[in-house]
């Protein structure tokens, strides 16, 4: 019996040009390409996933602060993940082993529970659908609480784009968002919200697009411009036009952006994190804040569902 790769179970999609593999440990999208050519920055299947790079974030994305927060007049205490910046960092779901629930040649049904621990005491089963299709890939995410008890939640995928030759620097970002969240320079914690109108916060502002350069971003940005259907989308091209985009709707009303810096030179700038997130970082202590931090509770035996779509671009 062969060994199962590092990465958990592969399921390969295929539909007209797009090509996917979806790994099970994570529900991580492991690799997407169209034409051949890579529209993240892709990792081995006999790898143990580095840096999230495209794991299905739950039940919550991004950091909580100290790994601690209050919810219905309790305080509990998460692990500290994030060691060096003593956070709890994106969720409990990121290294569980997805099952296949329902499989065909281009998508993949993936489900794992969530169980009821110390610090976070509920059940949340989470399902994760990624299907291709002639307008790119798609991935949406479902949380049903069958806890007696409502809960907290939030949700988000962690890609690492690709423009294609190059690295970050040599890229064109356009964001249509008007705020950015202020975060301390030494553990990213939250500071405020504020316009990327600002003098102070004029690099953070890609409403039209520009070359990324050598600006550094570790940040989530809200007030996104939406289309007449409520949509909205995040590309990356390089000089010639060609990339990659991200869309989304109103159940994603934040996205983090990082640039991807790396001690290692060889190893730093390789993609550009894209994260179109329910909630925003912090938001298990939502109250702290005096902004919507978006958290979502779910009732007990319903579900909240996310979704966003990976499309190439040229």
């Amino acid at each position: 019996m062969a060994a199962t790769p590092a990465s958990g179970t592969q399921h390969a999609l295929r539909s007209g040009d797009y090509e996917a593999v979806i790994a099970s440990v994570g529900a991580t999208l492991r690799s997407l390409t169209y034409q051949g050519r890579d529209l993240i920055v892709p990792f081995d299947a006999d790898e143990v996933r580095p840096s999230f790079r495209g794991a299905t974030l739950a039940p919550w994305p991004n950091r909580v602060v100290d790994g601690t927060y209050s919810f219905d007049g309790v305080e509990y205490q998460l692990p500290l993940t994030e060691p060096a910046r003593s956070h709890a960092l994106h969720g409990l779901a990121s290294w569980l082993d997805f099952d296949a629930v329902d499989k065909g040649s281009d998508h993949v049904t993936l489900a794992a529970v969530i169980q009821p621990q110390t610090a976070y005491p509920w059940r949340i089963v989470v399902s994760t659908t990624f299907a291709l299709g002639a307008d790119g890939l798609t991935q949406t995410v479902t949380a049903r609480n069958e806890s007696a008890s409502p809960a907290p939640w939030g949700t988000a995928t962690h890609p690492y784009l690709v423009a294609g030759p190059g690295h970050v620097d040599d890229w064109t970002l356009e964001l249509p968002a008007t705020q950015v969240l202020e975060v301390t320079a030494d553990r990213l914690s939250p500071v405020a919200l504020t316009s990327v109108e600002t003098p102070a916060t004029a690099h953070f502002d890609f409403r039209q697009a520009k070359q990324l350069g050598s600006v550094f971003i570790d940040h989530a940005y809200t007030g996104l411009v939406r289309d007449a259907d409520g949509a909205v989308t995040v590309s990356l091209t390089d000089g010639a036009g060609v990339g990659v985009a991200m869309t989304w709707g109103e159940d994603c009303p934040w996205v983090q952006i990082h640039t991807a810096d790396k001690p290692v030179a060889e190893l730093s700038r390789l993609g550009l994190a894209v994260e179109p997130m329910t909630c925003a970082p912090d938001a298990f202590n939502a109250s702290a804040y005096d902004y919507d931090a978006g958290l979502l509770v779910i009732e007990p035996g319903a579900q909240a569902s996310a979704s966003w779509r990976y499309v190439a671009i040229g």
